[in-house]
């Protein structure tokens, strides 16, 4: 890989390789993005096959927190960081407390929080070192109800785009993942008089959202083929591919789960199946938003009324394709890209200089 091309081509700022042998520490932190505010995205740890696997899912996920920050409306960039390592490991606070200091010693360009195999207690060990951290225990509290209140209105937006009007009574939706997020979106489905077809690897975590909501559940590989109006994955990425796609009977994917296209080219396959799809990142922002209320020191209401806005951002997805022609996962790429371009081409004024002490 030649790095400095690959940092050319996907638009990065600035990759920064981090070492603490005594700590058994390695790690990368890639900025994407400043042009809204300081990069903003979660610590993963992930025992990779190879640094350069390493550096490239660094790359690839910081230049979609970018994506999905500006689509939000929040003042932030995009960035992420990876630790190499075994993330089933009891031996954390030392691996923690050193990816701190190398957060800290950005001065605040990168602000980091948890992802894929971290967790609250791993940033409280980052939180040791930098005051650049967020989703600590007990702050903003569970992300969970904030998501899937943005998903609600996804799907609500998405509704309304296909059928005219947003009610969801009567309409039903196959819910793939009974998760947090799974849960607290089919409890707010089920209010708006929406029939539920769930499904989890997980039988608890079924039978708690059928007690809850009188869901129908089916086996996990049965839920692409049910007669239904809206499909929403909520738990794993890559579930729009070539064997699903063929298998849906419905009008509508929007749902939480991040990469639901295993590629692109199954954003183009839904579209000419005339499958409207939310762009995830769009649909899932209640996330980032929840941490953002964190920094920003909103209260739990305001985190909710932000996520409200997802509806309206994801029409305005809608509406771009339609006057473009292109596939709604292409708008909303250039919906972020438009927000970025408009706040970097913004006038910028200077206090009086040289400013010299009299």
């Amino acid at each position: 890989m030649n790095l400095f091309d690959r940092l050319a081509e996907m638009g990065h700022e600035q990759v920064v390789v981090c070492h603490d042998k005594a700590a058994g520490y390695r790690g990368i932190i890639a900025v994407h993005d400043t042009t809204l505010g300081p990069a903003l995205g979660g610590t993963r740890f992930w025992n990779y096959a190879s640094d350069e696997e390493a550096i490239i899912d660094a790359l690839r996920l910081a230049r979609g927190m970018t994506y999905k920050n500006a689509v939000a409306g929040l003042n932030l960039g995009g960035g992420k960081s990876v630790i190499i390592g075994d993330n089933r490991t009891v031996q954390r606070e030392m691996i923690f407390r050193a990816h701190g200091r190398f957060v800290d010693s950005l001065g605040g360009r990168y602000v980091t929080a948890e992802d894929v195999g971290t967790s609250t207690g791993d940033m409280d060990f980052v939180h040791m070192e930098t005051d650049y951290v967020a989703g600590l225990a007990g702050a903003s509290g569970d992300p969970s109800p904030v998501t899937a209140h943005g998903v609600f209105r996804a799907i609500q937006a998405s509704a309304r785009q296909v059928w005219g009007r947003d009610s969801l009574e009567g309409r039903t939706i196959a819910i793939q993942g009974c998760g947090n997020v799974g849960h607290y979106l089919a409890q707010e489905l089920s209010e708006a008089g929406a029939s539920l077809v769930v499904t989890d690897i997980d039988p608890e975590r079924v039978k708690a959202v059928v007690n809850a909501t009188g869901a129908r559940a089916v086996p996990t590989e049965e839920i692409y083929a049910q007669a239904a109006d809206i499909f929403a994955p909520c738990a794993l990425g890559a579930v729009i591919n070539d064997r699903t796609i063929p298998q849906l009977r419905v009008q509508i994917v929007a749902g939480a789960a991040n990469n639901q296209l295993l590629e692109d080219r199954h954003g183009d396959e839904l579209e000419s199946r005339g499958i409207l799809y939310a762009p995830d990142y769009v649909a899932n922002a209640g996330g980032v938003i929840n941490v953002y209320s964190e920094l920003a020191g909103w209260s739990r209401e305001r985190s909710l009324r932000k996520a409200d806005e997802i509806y309206h951002t994801v029409l305005n997805v809608f509406e771009i394709a339609q006057q473009d022609r292109i596939p709604t996962y292409k708008a909303a790429d250039r919906l972020a890209e438009r927000r970025i371009a408009a706040v970097r081409s913004m006038v910028k004024t200077w206090p009086q200089w040289p400013n010299k002490a009299s």
